[in-house]
């Protein structure tokens, strides 16, 4: 594409249709997009777009679509196409950082993630001048630029806060200091400075405390790994300012927003985070400071006020007194008894009641509670601080802090008793208290795994728990129900059994409650309870227990989907799931009704899938549904291919992409339960499975493969009858994935089952051709998980076409070829194979090299023999070599950039492992043993004379056992 003006009113006209509310207007917009953008000059016609066109919705949606753009294609993958070209590339990284500067705040964010993505590719390798010329920018004395180096300096080096350590990250952050510190501490007093200047100034302070806060989170990244020379001798200016900060109160910059925080909170949340990663990381270095942050962070909290506004400022600062209270050496801060009352008064009970904005949140932005509550995403709630500040006091306090609790909740839960109607929020802080004093430790698999000895859980859950949900009304009080859920859920390993049973009837009846809370926590505490293990690793609650409760379960788990606000709640479908699962066959009499509601639901939401969790349990349902089925009647099939296949068909028509990886799965799952042939519905289909573009997609990949193998086991004789003008196709599908270093196991998967399967004569002709695809992978770049794949490859050629086979069609390619690849990759790699079936596969195949290949015993191949036979030897008794060179490293799917569906396996859609010489050989060493008999039968004394002269003593003593096993002797 040429920089040219025609080209840029085109770009300008599909832009805009992209923003089109009407799908038919803007899918073709963005398939047209999606088709350029391959091109050169592409990301620079963007570029100039965002520059220079006079309409602002141009230019925003230039600078987003240039920004997908790079995070889709900037990265370079290995075996891929480079898919920006070199003077793209270098002409993007010359003009990104002046324009980003140069451009409005909507824009500029855009292009400051941009850039910190092409940083992260190419900082500082391929793109050494980045930091110079944003340092440089500091000295235009211009905030609007000055904010742009800081925002995009802050996209760039936030990834310092969650990286490994390595070598090369010390050096990237060393560089960065040493170009960066300075400036940014310059800066940092210069700004503090004018902030006194312009105090009475609200214009000019909202664009330096912006930049302040910029410059609070660089400093927590740069500090993150661990403290910095620079920083340790700096201590005393940045600490000191950032403690006048924390103490600051300037009228003009108080907002009347009671939702939004303002820039001071934005600020002193920013410095309290700070503070707390000293006083975590660093405390001797920061001892002499601590006593005055403490201070100030603690009239801090007793100061704000409960609006919403200040729930990050506070539950930051919370936070930091938790992290300082954990700490051995700042224990006396906390021990006086006064000082610990104080701290429950004044600063965890408030922070634990249940404001009206989070009744608001509970009642009309349920999704986002719910997110908040149950998935510990909640990190910058103020209960969740408060809470974590219990669990910290209690390191060292637990006697005194549950005293002064207990107090507390009893005097909570009276109030509630005097007029439970008006006064259930008191009842609500109770269960929280109770909830945070009891649990020391928790994980999101099996809830509280560590409770605190003095509080007894089962007295509380009897007494003050399940009256509530006994009540006969299910949407009378929804938060105290929902926290009564909620408690079941976090304390089932301390509940004794015998109250769990009690609760699933209470639960299930919940699933009917109006609050989208309330039947989602119900739904998501029977799917917990569900998994948890008893004796025998066993489920704890078994489906014998259940089976009172099984109609009751299912037909409200289903009704629950279709309660407002619910049709795609994730929750519920993962319940539905899990009580297939635990139930087994108890779900079979509702199967029919079952299926066609999964049905109903998978094309519903084919429309517009938007909840990847809720699509994945969905699957995962459907595929129980069909094993369940299908163990007990196999026939039953056929009904399910009825009921499913309309809906597949419709979603590969309409290619949603991110439900065709899931429908390939069903689709094995189904086709490896017919026993005999392939139903023509499935033939009717085969063609496309080859069609290339489906295998662009990485997320199809495996499940594709997957779906190829089950057409060769189950039909092998059919294709090669009516569709062997298929077989090129087939084997082109083979040839693309062995190309890639990413998939090429992928690419065996497939040679492996078209070998085994596959009538011999109608891949004869292809054969040599394929041998030499794989040699030419070898020499072009040879990968460990290439070569087990490789062996695996030529041992199953062997089991299936015999040894001479091998022999000769490695010959045929050149000249003593069989005895290279003996020497130099069989003998030396064999034992790099993994896995028993791979083994076993190996061991069969160089049994039959050593027995049933004539060449081996009476050319110049035979003095590869015994070193074959001891890599056999060693591959049954040696440990298995799992070394991988250093310089090798894979890609895998999930780091692919951009996006693309990923694959997901579905767990109960799993292949049983085949073993492709089960029924040939059931123990490899006997077999060894009898092969070698057979041979020494055939040709007297030879075997024994080379076995006596050059095996060494181990081998021989093991290959004595296998003999003495299988009850044969050598003649």
């Amino acid at each position: 594409m040429e920089l040219s003006d025609a080209n840029l009113q085109t770009l300008t006209e599909y832009l805009k249709k992209t923003l089109d509310p009407d799908p038919a207007i803007r899918r073709p917009a963005e398939k047209f997009l999606e088709s350029v953008e391959g091109s050169q000059n592409y990301p620079l016609l963007l570029l100039t777009l965002l520059e220079k066109s006079q309409e602002n919705v141009i230019k925003v949606c230039a600078s987003v679509t240039f920004k997908n753009y790079i995070k889709r294609n900037w990265r370079i993958v290995e075996d891929e196409p480079n898919k920006i070209c070199e003077s793209d590339r270098i002409a993007i990284k010359a003009n990104i950082v002046p324009l980003m500067l140069s451009s409005p705040e909507q824009i500029q964010k855009q292009l400051s993630d941009a850039i910190s993505i092409i940083g992260r590719e190419d900082f500082p390798q391929k793109w050494p001048d980045l930091l110079t010329e944003m340092v440089n920018r500091f000295q235009s004395g211009d905030f609007h630029v000055i904010n742009g180096v800081l925002r995009t300096a802050h996209s760039l080096f936030k990834r310092y806060r969650h990286e490994f350590k390595s070598n090369e990250l010390w050096t990237e952050i060393k560089l960065v200091l040493d170009a960066f510190a300075l400036p940014l501490t310059n800066l940092f007093k210069a700004t503090i400075e004018l902030c006194s200047t312009h105090a009475n100034d609200a214009s000019a302070l909202k664009v330096l405390f912006s930049s302040l806060i910029l410059i609070a989170k660089l400093f927590y990244s740069l500090n993150f790994q661990d403290l910095p020379e620079f920083f340790e001798d700096n201590m005393e200016t940045w600490m000191t300012n950032f403690h006048s900060l924390l103490t600051l109160d300037n009228k003009l910059l108080q907002t009347d927003d009671e939702e939004e925080a303002g820039l001071l909170e934005l600020l002193k949340s920013q410095i309290c985070d700070n503070a707390a990663l000293y006083a975590q990381k660093y405390d001797e270095e920061f001892q002499p400071y601590l006593p005055r942050f403490v201070t100030a962070i603690w009239n801090l909290l007793v100061t704000t006020g409960q609006e919403v506004k200040y729930d990050l400022l506070v539950s930051n600062a919370i936070q930091f007194l938790a992290s300082v209270c954990e700490r051995p050496h700042y224990k006396h801060l906390f021990e006086d008894q006064n000082t610990l009352t104080s701290i429950c008064e004044k600063v965890i009970v408030p922070n634990m009641e249940f404001r009206a904005a989070d009744e608001e949140a509970f009642e009309d932005n349920s999704e986002e509670y719910i997110r908040r509550d149950l998935e510990g995403s909640d990190i910058d709630t103020r209960r969740r601080a408060a809470c974590d500040l219990v669990r910290g006091l209690c390191k060292f306090f637990e006697g005194p802090v549950t005293g002064i609790f207990s107090g507390y909740v009893n005097s909570m839960l009276q109030e509630y008793a005097k007029n439970p109607s008006v006064n259930w929020k008191h009842k609500d802080a109770a269960i929280y208290l109770v909830t945070s004093l009891a649990s020391k430790a928790q994980t999101q698999k099996h809830g509280i795994t560590q409770a605190n000895e003095l509080v007894n859980l089962t007295e509380f859950f009897v007494n003050h728990i399940q009256p509530d949900l006994k009540s006969a009304t299910v949407n009378e009080f929804p938060v105290l129900k929902a926290d009564g859920i909620k408690y079941i859920m976090i304390f089932r390993n301390q509940v004794p059994k015998e109250q769990l049973l009690v609760s699933i009837p209470l639960l299930i009846n919940h699933l009917q409650a109006e609050s989208i809370v309330v039947h989602t926590y119900a739904a998501h505490a029977l799917e917990r309870l569900f998994t948890m293990r008893g004796t025998n690793n066993a489920t704890l609650i078994t489906a014998a227990e259940m089976a009172p409760f099984v109609e009751v379960l299912l037909t409200n788990l289903f009704k629950a989907l279709t309660l407002p606000g619910s049709s795609e709640n994730e929750y519920i479908m993962k319940a539905i799931m899990r009580s297939f699962s635990l139930l087994q066959e108890s779900i079979i009499p509702y199967i029919p009704s079952v299926i066609t509601q999964l049905t109903q639901k998978l094309l519903a939401v084919s429309k517009n899938p938007s909840k990847p969790h809720f699509n994945h349990y969905m699957f995962e349902s459907i595929c129980l549904s069909i094993r369940i089925t299908c163990k007990t009647n196999p026939e039953a099939v056929g009904s399910f291919e009825e009921a499913l296949f309309l809906v597949f068909t419709e979603i590969l028509q309409n290619d949603v992409q991110e439900f065709i990886p899931y429908v390939f799965q069903v689709m094995s799952l189904l086709l490896e339960m017919h026993k005999n042939e392939i139903p023509s519905s499935y033939m009717a289909l085969f063609p496309h499975l080859l069609q290339p573009v489906l295998w662009e997609r990485t997320g199809n990949i495996p499940p594709l493969v997957r779906l190829l193998q089950a057409y060769l086991e189950r039909g092998a004789s059919t294709i090669a009858s009516a569709a062997a003008d298929k077989i090129p196709g087939l084997l082109g599908v083979f040839q693309k994935l062995i190309a890639s270093k990413a998939n090429d196991h992928q690419g065996f998967y497939l040679l492996n089952s078209i070998i085994e399967h596959m009538p011999p004569e109608s891949v004869d002709q292809y054969r040599k051709q394929i041998f030499i695809l794989l040699f030419q992978r070898l020499q072009n770049s040879k990968t460990t998980k290439f070569i087990k794949s490789f062996l695996v490859f030529i041992n199953l050629y062997c089991v299936r076409y015999g040894a001479l086979a091998l022999q000769e069609i490695f010959d045929s390619i050149q000249p003593k070829m069989f005895g290279m690849v003996l020497e130099k990759i069989i003998i030396p790699e064999i034992q790099k194979v993994s896995g028993q079936v791979e083994k076993k596969i190996c061991a069969v195949g160089i049994t039959k090299i050593l027995t049933e290949c004539p060449p081996m015993m009476d050319t110049e191949y035979t003095k590869l023999w015994i070193p074959l036979l001891q890599a056999l030897i060693g591959l049954f008794e040696l440990p298995e070599d799992d070394t991988i060179p250093d310089e090798e490293h894979f890609i895998d799917i999930e780091d692919t950039p951009g996006y693309q569906t990923a694959f997901s396996q579905l767990a109960f859609a799993g292949k049983k492992e085949h073993d492709p010489v089960g029924q040939m050989v059931n123990n490899p060493r006997i077999h060894l043993a009898q092969s070698l008999h057979k041979l020494s039968t055939a040709c007297p004394g030879r075997v024994l004379s080379m076995l006596s002269t050059s095996l060494n003593a181990e081998a021989l003593q093991y290959l004595q056992g296998y003999l003495q096993a299988a009850s044969v002797s050598l003649l």
